[in-house]
């Protein structure tokens, strides 16, 4: 047995001695497993309440009785997000940016009905997932195990006659991270067998899986490296606590509580009532398609009637006033978008300030690659706001175009005692319109996603481990 593994032997058997470190370790196994059937519990019950809420509002859009099809688009429809296999591990924001959306005409809605506004105060504090056991708890017994791994030698004077003995100061060092890398996996197993566990449903790809694992894996050496290094920079076990005690408050609890606010206040968002009142003044000076009157659509009107070749409106072989939805809905909808994409490009803005923060803080880079590769970050709500936009357009302009090819002119205008009936068209319509089916990233997306976040973890731990490099050049030579 070379002399590597008799240290890390003799530190596993100073750390089973020690009733406290057992115990730690055991109630961290506990609170992983735990956190594994919370989180997967969790996400199996939000994943069903959304299918069934989601088939009963197809199904309430679809019994839609014959009516007139401006009816139905502003009798709107819902429809919710699905969250992908890997959402369990780490659920990301989606907790915070709702998963629901009313689309409607003439509007376009942001999502609601987020879990943190529907739940206890103790939901803002963080879920317990595998995800925040490993990123915030797991680091914190690593530095009660071994924030004396060295500092104890040194301390106690016992490094340097076990230099004398024949442990070069590599050994010694190899050894200890062995004994302490031991304990990191130890600890990081039972997250990961449930991560596998969890990601073994339909839909789940190996390539974000692979990133998610490499993260974690990074993060938890990176932790493992830079005890040994501080244990091994200073002289008593106090200071070594002490000092891995404040860079685990600092970049784990305060920079990524810090950042966030941060982002808001370099790159503030407009809130939902001043782009409300911003929209409706671009829409009054955009003109108004209910209002035959309005310049724009006076216009409008022109065009249609030399494009067709006619001088009235009655002449034209579609009804008019599903023309003017037609063009009413895409002067809108470019306007909604103009400031949806103002919204993006912010807090595009704010996720790179916090990006740029987590180069302080590896905490903030492995939630970010972790979030990335599990599709549930910002980049996947937007891609969720984005596709349902695009399905509420589509949605409004079918019926639009049925206003328009459907029902007549004649029977839209009228106002006799028959003329509503006579407006309505087949409930078979409502039925014939395709369901929302929300379209999951493919693997190289996910993990292209992550690579930002990963790149500053493994740079970090190149860092670490050259300094750590350099100290054990150094060890024992005061």
């Amino acid at each position: 047995m070379n002399a590597i593994s008799l240290i890390a032997r003799d530190e596993w058997r100073l750390m089973r001695r020690n009733r406290v470190a057992v115990t730690a370790v055991l109630l961290l196994l506990l609170l992983t497993l735990v956190a594994v059937v919370t989180s997967w519990t969790h996400q199996q019950g939000i994943a069903d309440s959304r299918a069934r809420n989601q088939a009963e509002a197809n199904h309430a859009f679809e019994a839609q009785p014959d009516r007139h099809p401006h009816r139905v688009v502003h009798y709107g429809h819902f429809i919710f997000r699905p969250l992908g296999p890997l959402a369990a591990f780490d659920p990301g924001v989606d907790a915070f940016t709702g998963n629901t959306m009313f689309l409607e005409g003439h509007r376009q809605n942001t999502s609601n009905f987020g879990d943190v506004r529907q739940s206890s105060a103790l939901v803002r504090f963080g879920q317990l997932t595998p995800a925040f056991v490993l990123q915030a708890v797991a680091p914190l017994l690593l530095i009660f195990l071994g924030y004396g791994a060295v500092a104890r030698e040194t301390e106690g004077g016992t490094l340097r006659p076990l230099m004398l003995q024949g442990a070069s100061a590599r050994a010694i060092v190899l050894g200890k991270l062995a004994a302490l890398g031991g304990v990191a996996l130890l600890v990081g197993l039972p997250a990961m067998i449930g991560f596998v566990l969890i990601s073994s449903q339909p839909g789940a790809f190996a390539g974000p899986m692979l990133a998610i694992a490499l993260a974690y894996a990074a993060y938890l050496a990176l932790w493992v490296v830079a005890i040994i290094l501080v244990s091994m920079l200073v002289r008593r076990r106090r200071d070594a606590l002490l000092a891995l005690l404040a860079a685990w408050a600092v970049t784990v609890v305060l920079l990524p509580r810090v950042a966030p606010d941060m982002a808001s206040a370099a790159y503030p968002l407009a809130n939902r009532l001043q782009t409300d009142v911003a929209i409706a003044r671009d829409l009054r000076r955009m003109g108004d398609s209910h209002n035959p009157d309005d310049p724009h659509f006076a216009k409008f009107k022109a065009d249609v009637l030399k494009r067709y070749g006619v001088t009235r409106v009655e002449d034209l072989p579609v009804n008019y006033k599903g023309l003017l939805a037609l063009e009413g809905e895409a002067m809108t909808s470019r306007l909604f978008d103009r400031y949806a994409a103002d919204s993006f490009a912010a807090q595009t803005r704010q996720n790179a300030l916090v990006t740029g923060v987590g180069v302080l803080s590896p905490t903030i880079a492995l939630r970010q690659a972790s979030m990335a590769a599990a599709g549930t970050d910002f980049a996947g709500h937007r891609r969720f706001l984005e596709q349902a936009e695009a399905y509420r357009y589509a949605l409004v302009q079918r019926l639009n175009r049925l206003q328009a090819e459907a029902v007549r002119y004649a029977d839209d205008t009228a106002k006799d005692a028959g003329a509503d009936r006579r407006k309505r068209i087949g409930a078979d319509n409502w039925r014939r319109i395709p369901e929302f089916t929300f379209v999951q990233p493919d693997a190289r997306t996910l993990v292209r996603a992550s690579l930002p976040g990963l790149a500053i973890m493994l740079g970090w731990l190149l860092v670490a481990g050259g300094a750590l490099a350099l100290a054990t050049r150094r060890l024992g030579a005061k």
